[in-house]
């Protein structure tokens, strides 16, 4: 394994390019919307689980002080990993259960989707309540303002009360006799110094060289519990830890109301995008609400995050029974105007056919 992990870190563009064309391949497969055909889907989430172990080794390559990936041995650093094998794993999950089960596939589907919002309950609490991005397949490192403003001025109080500082602060006022002696003693220091790394500076490299190597990890950060997020942002913290679990719950309501009333009917289809709505709105209100002190501040990233969730409630046109109603029509009709020119019209109903298989399969638009 560790040979193989080598050839994957020296060959990475390699790596990543051809798992990038294996993939968009497997969309030309024979059958591929055929619920009685699980062989292409097996090929695809094989091989979507092979790019997503070898893109795990990658962004956990060693760096030249000898530390792994960006978030050291963190426990929460095999989350996003098998986030990511069971999004692979989940429509294969699909096929077979409906070809074994018939309508009975949706209990494996909510098993399916029981497991990751699981999962991603257990990352949102050992990441010290973050908001999950892309499901929680990447890690949310990027600090918020607070934290960073915080450790800012730690950096800088300590950098102001360092002993360089303070000789360079009694040296405006040579006439002090404290101010004297404390510019005596950092003169003599850096003398000595200056001395000292002349005599041995091959020995001091050497030495260096070593401590590099064998430098333990950086000291990780410590998680914020969920009283602590409740004391720090009150009311607008107890809104935001809302509105994740219920982004993080989502996908498992829609899939047990469907199993209760049908793919067919509304009530699912109103309910989920009510649960989206309803976790939107509390997460913008956590970050506007209140007090400035007790607001909560997104990052670059998490605003990235907001925006890509937004922008997936477009599948609630894919999903029935809209589609069936409103979506296929449009479809339809549009197919049939460019039909009678020759390039667009081919492309056009290739597109709508991928379409339409697309929308046949619960995984390729459920947005989880």
């Amino acid at each position: 394994m560790e040979a193989y992990k080598q050839w994957v870190w020296r060959n990475r563009e390699y790596v990543h390019s051809l798992g990038s064309f294996a993939n968009g391949l497997t969309w030309l497969l024979p059958e591929k919307f055929s619920a009685s055909e699980i062989g292409p889907e097996a090929v695809t989430a094989f091989l979507g689980i092979f790019t997503t172990i070898n893109e795990h080794i990658i962004e956990n390559a060693p760096t030249p002080r000898g530390h792994v990936g960006s978030s050291g041995n963190e426990p929460s650093l095999s989350y996003p990993l098998l986030i990511a094998i069971l999004k692979d794993l989940e429509t294969v999950v699909e096929v077979a259960a409906e070809h074994f089960y018939g309508d009975k596939k949706w209990n494996y589907i909510i098993l399916t989707e029981a497991m990751k919002a699981l999962i991603r309950l257990a990352l949102f609490r050992n990441s010290g309540y973050k908001m999950l991005l892309q499901g929680g397949e990447t890690p949310n490192e990027e600090k918020d303002s607070d934290q960073s403003e915080s450790q800012n001025r730690a950096g800088n109080l300590g950098r102001n009360l360092g002993p360089h500082n303070l000789g360079n602060q009694n040296h405006h006022n040579p006439w002090n006799l404290e101010g004297r002696a404390m510019s005596a003693l950092s003169s003599f220091g850096q003398n000595a110094r200056t001395t000292t790394t002349s005599s041995t500076s091959g020995w001091s490299r050497r030495i260096q060289h070593q401590q590099a190597v064998i430098e333990p990890p950086m000291i990780k950060e410590r998680r914020r519990t969920l009283s602590e997020l409740l004391s720090e942002k009150g009311v607008n913290g107890a809104l935001f830890a809302m509105g994740e679990i219920l982004y993080i719950m989502r996908p498992l309501i829609y899939v047990l109301f469907i199993r209760k009333y049908g793919v067919r009917s509304w009530i699912p289809w109103a309910i989920s995008l009510s649960v989206d709505t309803l976790g939107m709105g509390i997460l913008a209100n956590s970050k506007w609400w209140g007090e400035k002190s007790k607001q909560v501040h997104f990052s670059g990233l998490e605003k990235d995050e907001l925006r890509r969730r937004k922008l997936l409630w477009a599948l609630y046109l894919m999903r029935d029974p809209f589609f069936t109603k409103y979506t296929r029509q449009k479809l339809e009709s549009s197919q049939k105007k460019l039909e009678p020119i020759p390039l667009i019209g081919f492309l056009t109903e290739k597109i709508v056919e991928l379409l339409e298989g697309a929308q046949s399969r619960y995984t390729y638009i459920s947005g989880s």
